[in-house]
């Protein structure tokens, strides 16, 4: 904890991708913790906002990368396997939690990989099944750059917002504050977004079981 507490406490853009690395791999750690507050400091000049987002999205893409490579050549046994076992738990990892990210993942297909991340609870784990569907890993990391880039955006945005309004003292109570509505907003978009490609892709079978009967 005082590791962590120390690279919170001086966030420059190497710590910012190695806390983010960390964030996407199965150690639960709290993006908005780093991303807003390393934002905030930008806009007081002392970091690059855009820089901020680039490292925070490359430190997701190589924690989701250590979770795919790790599923994908492992296999379900074994994930579930560590999922149950005492550094499972350690990462407060559960198999409600890593089955609840493979369903997320049958239902919507590999899009999951980047409506998942934006997700609480999925976000961190939605590699796994992908790895474990041995999905394409070109798609799988165009998907997840999006993904976390999106989300990334959207806390530098805020932790940039902040610093007009409130200071240093009380930027982590704010950012919680804020953290819940953001939450609230994006499950209501990545479930529309969800809609949307269920109804497409249902239109299209639908489509093609007209044509087989047409052509019968």
């Amino acid at each position: 904890m005082n590791f962590t507490s120390s690279l919170l406490d001086n966030l420059n853009y190497g710590t910012i991708l190695l806390l983010m690395l960390i964030e996407s791999t199965v150690i639960p750690f709290p993006s908005e913790v780093v991303v807003a507050p390393a934002a905030y400091h930008a806009a007081a000049g002392y970091q690059n906002v855009f820089l901020v987002v680039l490292f925070a999205t490359i430190g997701a893409d190589l924690g989701a990368t250590i979770n795919y490579a790790f599923a994908y050549y492992l296999g379900r046994p074994l994930v579930y396997r560590f999922v149950r076992s005492k550094w499972g738990k350690l990462c407060l990892l559960n198999e409600e939690k890593v089955m609840r990210s493979e369903k997320y993942f049958d239902d919507h297909g590999v899009v999951a990989t980047l409506t998942g991340r934006l997700l609480p609870v999925i976000r961190q784990l939605i590699s796994v099944p992908a790895g474990l569907a041995k999905m394409n890993f070109g798609k799988f990391i165009i998907y997840t750059t999006i993904g976390a880039g999106v989300w990334n955006t959207i806390l530098a945005a805020l932790g940039w917002y902040l610093h007009s309004i409130v200071p240093e003292s009380e930027l982590n109570a704010k950012i919680d504050e804020y953290s819940e509505y953001i939450k609230i907003v994006i499950v209501a978009a990545v479930l529309l977004v969800a809609a949307f490609f269920t109804i497409k892709a249902l239109i299209k079978r639908q489509k093609k079981e007209n044509l087989k009967k047409h052509s019968v």
